[in-house]
């Protein structure tokens, strides 16, 4: 299983027999010695594991003997490197919060019947059904895995020149996607399916047996939710002679810089869609906000600006002129995006 999981292109490292977190090492890396980061530890460059995801690694003849040394190692993936997101449900059922903590940033009128929910398969269907989109814990397009505990991870491949998504717990009252809902990205990694620990084994649904690409209303929800700023965990070191660096599963565009053209011609076509904000009507709003998700789908068509970042642009602009309608707003960027998509914009010579 790790030896599969490397020839495709994703860094693994061991976890300990029966478990889902990575085991110890040397005395100096152990709970009772102080701790030393990663980048000066010596189990590293000896071709021990050590620091969990930070020794993930696609080298054949390290893993060979990592797993002749410990044949009930479980499986780990170090989601950054591998350009993987992974939406992981939780199936517990403590105390429901209140209803506005379930979905952050989006208020749940008291009309709306919260009956019987109790997990974050509840609340990923809710948010959902709040964009008008299919729920990705039925998306057989994608790489499903059922955990011991009942949960659910859903992998999704994202763009190594699009934004660095950031790992959350659906529990944090600063960031996160909805309650109950993890997610595993940039300084965290996820448990490979075949992996068996005490409670049960990970096992893959019927479907795809590789992440698809992460959805664009998906996408725009992460950086909505505050997903691609700082992780709070280390990233991943780069690769030494033991570790080293894991190709991407899939190439991506190469994009411009934050300031380049793409984000002046969008500018102004973003700042008229916020000014709405001041009028409730009359303004034209649906109009001026697919005008910028046009030309946004043209910009990204033509590798200027990744469709990630421009749903995740349109969608704030438009929330914060008309956040009663962010379902409708959703349909006409999405609408827009792809239109435009067809028409790719060059921005030589444009002002």
């Amino acid at each position: 299983m790790a030896r599969w999981f490397a020839a495709h292109g994703y860094p693994v490292h061991p976890l300990a027999p029966g478990t889902k977190t990575p085991p110890a090492n040397c005395s100096n890396c152990g709970p009772a010695t102080a701790h030393h980061e990663p980048q000066t530890c010596p189990c590293l460059p000896a071709g021990r594991w050590c620091h969990g995801f930070h020794a993930a690694t696609t080298d054949h003849t390290l893993i060979e003997a990592w797993w002749r040394q410990q044949p009930e190692f479980g499986v780990g993936v170090s989601c950054g490197p591998a350009g993987v997101l992974v939406i992981d449900i939780d199936a517990h059922s403590p105390v429901l919060p209140d209803r506005q903590r379930l979905l952050p940033g989006i208020r749940i009128d008291d009309r709306v019947d919260l009956e019987g929910l109790a997990s974050g398969f509840d609340t990923l269907a809710l948010l959902a059904a709040c964009r008008s989109q299919p729920n990705p814990a039925d998306d057989t397009a994608t790489l499903r895995v059922r955990t011991p505990s009942g949960g659910l991870h859903v992998w999704y491949r994202v763009p190594c020149a699009g934004p660095r998504y950031r790992s959350s717990s659906g529990s944090s009252p600063r960031v996160a996607l909805a309650w109950q809902i993890d997610v595993r990205a940039t300084g965290g990694y996820i448990v490979a399916p075949g992996t068996r620990t005490l409670a049960g084994t990970y096992q893959a649904l019927p479907g795809s047996s590789t992440p698809a690409a992460l959805p664009l209303w998906l996408s725009a929800e992460l950086i909505r939710t505050g997903h691609t700023g700082t992780p709070t965990t280390p990233a991943p070191t780069t690769a030494t002679a033991t570790t080293p660096a894991a190709p991407a599963p899939e190439p991506a565009r190469r994009t411009r810089p934050q300031g380049s053209d793409a984000h002046r011609i969008l500018k102004p076509l973003l700042d008229e869609v916020r000014a709405c904000a001041t009028t409730p009507s009359g303004t034209a709003f649906t109009e001026k906000l697919n005008r910028a998700a046009f030309t946004a789908g043209g910009l990204s068509a033509a590798g200027h600006i990744t469709q990630a970042e421009c749903a995740g642009l349109l969608a704030e602009a438009a929330d914060a002129a008309r956040p009663e309608h962010s379902r409708r707003n959703q349909l006409v960027i999405d609408s827009a995006l792809r239109a435009g998509g067809n028409r790719p914009i060059h921005p030589k010579g444009r002002s």
